[in-house]
């Protein structure tokens, strides 16, 4: 990766994370409207959505869990599920995502397998199922992920905890949900975190 990057501290009820972004990425804060889109590549802006899910899962008791996150980006969430003692894998479509991951893990001393995953083919994912937490923070952006994130998820693992600042695609995708999880909503911020279980 040779472009500049920036570290930033993230600040979490048992402490501190501290994560590389590329500096072009870092200017550009998730603080407008939810149409609003980056000219930086997607996973290389820390989105709230990714600070609220890391948030939720601080604390929670995850030790021994397998635990994977969809389109990891910055990887936020996978990084707090692994300091919680998770095993996990992160994964994204973006070869570089998961090149600056192996940096951030490092920099928070803690371990994060990763994969390179396009959910179109899931195979070398669906091999590893089940686990016993799917993560996806702000995944929802497209329509055409709806589908795609609703045939993907039953078969990863029986939970899910999806987070979404109020996209118009996460709407479509929760009320289809619904049909088949048992789905549970908290709010941090904008942010909907969505729990979802098999039912």
């Amino acid at each position: 990766m040779s472009e500049e990057l920036v570290e930033r501290s993230i600040e979490l009820p048992s402490g501190e994370l501290r994560l590389l972004q590329p500096r072009e990425s870092a200017e550009l804060p998730d603080s407008g409207a939810v149409e609003w889109a980056p000219l930086a590549p997607y996973w290389s802006v820390l989105w709230r959505s990714g600070v609220a899910l890391a948030r939720e899962l601080d604390g929670e008791p995850l030790r021994g869990l397998r635990v994977v996150e969809l389109g990891c980006g910055l990887a936020l969430p996978s990084i707090a599920a692994a300091r919680a003692g998770a095993t996990v894998l992160a994964t994204d479509g973006d070869v570089e995502a998961l090149e600056l991951l192996a940096r951030n893990t490092e920099a928070n001393g803690v371990q994060v397998e990763t994969a390179t995953i396009d959910w179109k083919d899931p195979g070398e994912l669906l091999a590893r199922a089940p686990f016993d937490l799917v993560l996806a923070a702000d995944v929802l952006y497209e329509r055409a992920s709806v589908a795609l994130l609703l045939a993907l998820l039953p078969r990863l693992g029986p939970e899910a905890w999806l987070a979404d600042p109020g996209r118009p695609a996460a709407d479509a995708f929760m009320e289809q949900a619904a049909r088949r999880w048992q789905v549970e909503m908290r709010v941090r911020g904008v942010v909907g975190i969505h729990r979802l279980r098999l039912a």
